[in-house]
């Protein structure tokens, strides 16, 4: 028997003695993170006073009654989001907001898509080209509204008189509540062109050239190396573009503000200009922020709905 056992135990393998553990990896790891956070202080900090205080500051008063100071008075909880969907304010604002957003972002996004095609051309002066269309970006809101409100004179605006030319009848642009959401709209077309133009540009020149020669290779025409070179390696572009933009489009306050103040008979008077009103005219602060967080809350689901129907089709290298 004895020899049996030894043999057993001369089969089982040696013990590994295992290593002790090493804590010069965490405390570098923990070393990075905190040297990570010293460089990013100062972007967490204006973060932090801008955008996460306000926040939390509209979140509070939202469930409050203010007095015309903004200084909470009565607690009311859940009431005034109640008092949101119960009356029809709310739900006709929404729905202008959402019709701005229709005409402004896939029309603008087209716009620009064939103005970039346009500036990647190899033209001789075509630097100058760039440049004009380059420049809404640094155009503010008021004064492109205040440019735009004098082409939209009804009597001496260009416009108009450029319909007449073609045998056009005058258009009340601004008071026409037909027009009136569709002015503000071009208005806010124009001044994010230059931008759109510039992204998509940058994404156009970022194609390699060596795609559309294949495809001129295998007799690919222009319109095909367009929609099947093009827009599959623009998509990333697009889909960026697409996503800052709806969600300027849920946010504009100032062509509203200085063209039309919400009228003609609420014809724009989107979401935000209601909540400006709420606040600064009737005085509502806990009402205005109730509005604001079901506005942040629509933006964020549209945000989330796009990601999840349009990210799968974005071509990735």
């Amino acid at each position: 028997m004895k020899p049996v056992m030894a043999e057993k135990h001369a089969a089982l393998p040696p013990t590994v003695d295992r290593p002790p553990k090493r804590t010069g990896l965490n405390r570098r790891s923990a070393l990075s993170l905190l040297e990570g956070l010293l460089y990013l202080s100062p972007s967490l900090l204006l973060m932090g006073i801008f955008v996460f205080y306000p926040l939390v500051k509209s979140i509070r008063l939202s469930l409050y009654l203010t007095n015309p100071l903004g200084q909470e008075k009565v607690w009311v909880g859940l009431s005034q989001y109640k008092e949101i969907f119960q009356t029809g304010n709310f739900g006709s604002s929404l729905i202008t907001t959402l019709l701005f957003t229709i005409y402004t972002v896939l029309p603008g996004i087209a716009v620009a898509l064939l103005l970039a095609v346009i500036a990647n051309w190899k033209l001789k002066g075509i630097g100058f080209f760039r440049t004009v269309f380059a420049i809404p970006i640094v155009v503010a809101v008021a004064s492109a509204s205040m440019i735009w409100m004098m082409l939209y004179n009804p009597s001496s605006g260009v416009l108009n008189y450029l319909l007449g030319k073609v045998g056009g009848s005058p258009i009340k642009w601004l008071v026409d509540p037909g027009w009136a959401l569709i002015s503000v709209a071009m208005v806010n077309m124009w001044r994010n062109l230059g931008f759109n133009t510039i992204i998509l540009l940058s994404g156009l020149q970022s194609i390699p050239e060596e795609l559309y020669e294949s495809g001129r290779i295998d007799g690919a025409g222009p319109w095909h190396l367009f929609r099947h070179i093009t827009i599959p390696m623009l998509s990333p572009t697009l889909f960026f573009l697409l996503i800052v933009s709806v969600i300027g489009a849920l946010q504009t306050f100032g062509e509203i503000n200085v063209l039309t103040q919400g009228g003609p008979v609420g014809a724009t008077n989107v979401i935000v200009y209601s909540i400006y009103r709420e606040a600064f005219f009737n005085f509502r602060f806990g009402f205005a922020s109730a509005q604001s967080m079901v506005l942040f809350l629509i933006i964020l689901v549209l945000t989330l709905l796009q990601f999840y129907f349009l990210e799968r089709r974005v071509f990735c290298q």
